[in-house]
């Protein structure tokens, strides 16, 4: 089977299907992308950017709620 016809396959599936299906694919890669770092110069801009602006972060109760939970 070609990518193409596996393609149109798919896209007959419905969207809770295609994302189940999308999720498991990205599951069974490998990991690409890292820093070298592990993420602590982001980590420490983060840090930065709330320590000059503390408005600009938001509480965990304030992300559950955006989650709709």
């Amino acid at each position: 089977m070609k990518l193409e016809e596996i393609r149109e396959s798919v896209m007959q599936l419905t969207e809770a299907q295609r994302a189940t299906l999308a999720a498991d694919l990205l599951d069974s890669l490998p990991g690409i992308l890292f820093d070298e770092d592990d993420g602590i110069a982001e980590a420490r801009r983060r840090s930065e950017e709330l320590a000059k602006d503390p408005s600009a972060g938001c509480s965990w109760e304030e992300i559950r709620r955006d989650l709709g939970r």
